[in-house]
């Protein structure tokens, strides 16, 4: 008896902290099933409108915390590290995200040149589309690439980014030939405009540079830094909030989105071999390279680090979007795997713009289908100029939506027609999904990777850095009130021992009072502090 109910509190208990993680998995399970026997019925654009809207709403709500998540994530966290140690972290982030992006690409080539999906014979096969051509170079893409890290205006990176446009201007005058034929001639400009939406490079060049200005202050900026850290636990603790709604969002996301597509079996027949090698290239990164490369840096176990992710990952796959995610990846990482939350706050956000390993692989593989598709031979200058384009645009193009216009300037690149586009963008609705998950595990393992190289030097740096130290104890102390809604101080044994180390280091009653303000009763305007020694009892009463 004991055994049964031992192995019941068990289970309940693995219940109880997978949870979501399992309501979020069955999730997309009914959205697809929903959405595949909701197509069988002649559903009203209206009905399809109200089934996709609860996890409309849901995206923006998720993505209405990315811009002050990064702000106050980003900053606190720099602010905790001098330059130093940040300049190491965004060294080897940079070029262990550059390795993977590398590595997939090889490797999209590789499965592409094996598999050969592209069947010549099948090309009748295909409707008659057509797409406008795109003028855009890997010169244009690497200039908008630093024009949106260093922004003009700050707080119009919050909602615009740079992106080069190419416009045809309408002939003024016709050039008459000999034969008295009159041809109209056109021109088309280049020019430098602003696109809707969040330039997230630009916010992260800016608050990395902030924090880690702020941190050369030391102890003079710690008003500064608490101010941060406290908008960043009460951000977190909103998100913790909002990710239990991920299930009813993440159902209706994908019901919606399978209700707007046309003709998927006759997509999926035609594209089978183009999604196999595609799947394949993304199973053989996430299952062999990363947990390779993550081993060899850490020495530990990859698949209990996948464990802890796997809710972040679940949640990316049902929202097809990185940023979306972000919050939720944040919280995985430090809650359930421990990663330094300095490490976490800068490695996430810059994963998420610039770490695109699925859609390096899925770029790759993309072109050289079209290219046997054409039956054209691509030469070995030409497919390694389609491996570093490819490794290239997923940096400088992770914000564009399918990696329509990478794919695009590939082609260009190489002289292969992009007529043949749009079809690949039909069964895009699944290969997004997963290449986001691909990009979300990607960011997980690389935080995880850089933590293990920085740990030991973070640790003595903490060690030898009183207010270093002090900061972190009022990051554990705010944590213990956020996951409580009546917290009491004085009455926690860690509590009592973070307070009497800080009064060892700094016996001053202005730290003190400080230190006085994270403690709570029942309310915020009744704060009772108990201090042993020679200094009495007091109450304050907040007015």
């Amino acid at each position: 008896m004991k055994f049964k109910c031992s192995g019941c509190r068990k289970l309940g208990k693995f219940c109880q902290s997978n949870l979501l993680l399992a309501m979020t998995i069955v999730s997309v399970f009914v959205g697809l099933v929903l959405g595949f026997i909701l197509r069988s019925f002649d559903l009203s654009d209206d009905v399809c409108l109200i089934i996709n809207f609860p996890g409309e709403i849901f995206m923006q709500v998720l993505k209405m915390m990315i811009l002050p998540l990064i702000f106050s994530s980003l900053i606190s966290a720099l602010a905790q590290m001098d330059a130093k140690e940040s300049g190491q972290m965004s060294a080897i982030t940079v070029l262990y995200y550059m390795t993977t992006a590398t590595l997939a690409t090889v490797l999209g080539i590789s499965l592409v040149l094996l598999i050969h999906p592209g069947d010549p014979s099948t090309k009748h096969l295909w409707p008659d589309r057509s797409t406008e051509e795109t003028k855009v170079s890997p010169l244009d893409t690497l200039l908008d690439l630093i024009r949106n890290m260093f922004p003009e205006n700050i707080l119009r990176a919050s909602f615009e980014r740079v992106q080069t446009t190419f416009t045809i201007v309408k002939p003024t005058f016709q050039k008459i030939k000999k034969n008295t034929t009159v041809e109209s001639m056109s021109k088309v400009m280049k020019a430098v405009t602003s696109a809707q939406g969040t330039n997230i490079l630009g916010v992260i060049v800016f608050c990395t540079g902030f924090g880690v200005v702020i941190s050369q202050f030391g102890e003079k900026a710690k008003i500064v830094i608490d101010f941060f850290i406290i908008l960043d636990a009460v951000i977190m603790r909103w998100v913790e909030a909002l990710i239990w709604f991920a299930p009813i969002g993440i159902v209706c996301l994908i019901a919606g989105n399978l209700l707007e597509l046309e003709n998927i079996s006759d997509t999926a027949h035609i594209l089978f071999m183009y999604i196999v090698t595609v799947l394949l290239g993304f199973l053989i990164h996430t299952t062999v390279i990363m947990p390779g490369i993550y081993f060899l840096i850490t020495r530990k176990n990859p698949w209990k680090f996948f464990k802890g992710v796997l809710q972040a990952v679940v949640t990316g796959f049902g929202t097809a979007s990185s940023g979306a995610a972000l919050p939720i990846s944040m919280q995985c990482l430090e809650q359930k795997l421990n990663i330094d939350r300095r490490i976490s706050r800068f490695v996430l956000p810059l994963g998420t713009t610039i770490n695109m390993d699925g859609s390096a692989l899925y770029e790759a593989v993309a072109v050289l289908f079209i290219a046997q598709l054409n039956n054209v031979h691509l030469s070995v200058a030409e497919i390694i100029t389609v491996s570093v384009i490819s490794t290239i645009s997923s940096i400088g193009m992770g914000s564009v939506p399918a990696g329509l216009v990478s794919i695009l300037v590939i082609l260009s690149m190489v002289g292969l027609p992009v007529k043949d586009v749009p079809m690949l963008i039909t069964v895009d609705w699944l290969i997004d999904r997963i290449r986001t998950a691909v990009n979300i595990l990607g960011d997980g393992y690389a935080a995880g990777s850089v933590a293990h190289l920085l740990k030991s030097k973070l640790e003595a740096s903490d060690r030898l850095n009183e207010f270093r130290a002090e900061l972190k104890e009022d990051i554990d102390l705010l944590r213990s009130a956020a996951n409580s809604s009546r917290v009491s101080f004085d009455t926690s044994i860690q509590s009592k021992g973070s307070l009497t180390g800080r009064l060892s280091r700094r016996d001053s009653l202005d730290y003190v009072i400080g230190a006085e303000k994270l403690t709570w009763r029942s309310s915020i305007f009744d704060i009772d502090t108990r201090r042993s020694g020679d200094i009495s009892t007091r109450k304050y009463s907040v007015v």
